[in-house]
């Protein structure tokens, strides 16, 4: 209590603020997950009784060719994911960034599809790749849009490539805007007077003083691409043939609906470890980078 009555109204009220978040951090947060650690070791089916089953499975995880498949897929998705959209969110931004009219309103409409949800997005494309685009296909006698690309086994991961690219677009494009206008006038200034000029202004002027927000964007879009599940829910549902089945939708499909709640808290666990793994590695690497630039 003495503590306490020592203690000034700034420390007071800063208590008062972070409390309530830690409890509720904990409660909603931090307790499921030591609990889903829990259950990762018993064969918990969702409901019922269980018993503890040590560490089969785990052992089981590596073992199951479906879990494989969508592990492939989510890494697959996550690489040509990353790629693109931070190519193409750069690009956009340096556009955005330059002495165009309207700068403003236009980051403005850019900003749009961040703001839409996932799944509102998805089932919309869903509607465009379903209905609308065999429909011109097939006006213009054009084969091979005459069919949904949702419906074919080797191409349905790029129609869910296209809606999660799309949309993450958007907020990369902010962040690396932001970056541009940190970057100094005085330091194009000098690279005119060396010669710098189109790509070289751009290689070796902007991108190394942009690089720490390079790596937020790798890391937070490889993070999110890892983690798709909202596109996967309103396209394809992991199909056809499970050939865009994603480790987050075969964790809720296989652990809510399928009586594998034990297994998949098991996967759950071992794709959390993979994601810090992912993040951790990039983090690494790309500090270097910068520092090198």
């Amino acid at each position: 209590m003495k503590k306490l009555k020592a203690m000034t109204n700034r420390e007071k009220t800063y208590l008062v603020i972070i409390i309530p978040v830690v409890i509720l951090f904990f409660t909603f947060n931090t307790l499921p997950m030591l609990k889903g650690m829990i259950y990762s070791f018993t064969n918990y089916k969702g409901y019922g009784s269980y018993d503890f089953v040590g560490f089969r499975n785990y052992a089981d995880l590596f073992t199951d060719s479906r879990v494989g498949k969508s592990y492939l897929f989510t890494f697959k998705y996550a690489i040509a994911g990353t790629i693109l959209v931070n190519v193409l969110s750069l690009i956009m931004a340096l556009g955005l960034n330059s002495r165009i009219k309207f700068k403003s309103t236009l980051r403005g409409i850019y900003f749009v599809p961040n703001i839409l949800g996932g799944l509102v997005i998805g089932y919309i494309f869903s509607f465009i790749f379903t209905y609308i685009i065999p429909a011109v296909g097939t006006a213009l006698n054009i084969s091979w849009i005459q069919n949904s690309i949702l419906a074919d086994e080797r191409y349905a991961w790029i129609g869910v490539l296209i809606v999660g690219v799309w949309q993450a677009i958007a907020m990369n494009t902010i962040i690396y805007i932001s970056g541009l206008q940190t970057v100094p006038e005085d330091v194009y200034e000098a690279g005119m007077i060396d010669g710098a000029c189109g790509w070289q202004k751009f290689w070796k002027l902007t991108f190394p003083l942009v690089m720490p927000f390079v790596t937020i964007n790798l890391v937070l879009s490889t993070k999110n691409f890892l983690m798709v599940f909202d596109q996967i829910m309103s396209l394809t549902k992991g199909g056809p043939a499970q050939s865009t089945e994603s480790i987050s939708y075969l964790i809720y499909k296989n652990g809510m609906d399928g009586g594998q709640f034990g297994f998949q808290s098991a996967n759950a666990v071992i794709f959390f470890i993979v994601i810090v793994a992912f993040s951790v590695f990039q983090t690494t690497v790309l500090n270097k980078k910068e520092e090198q630039l």
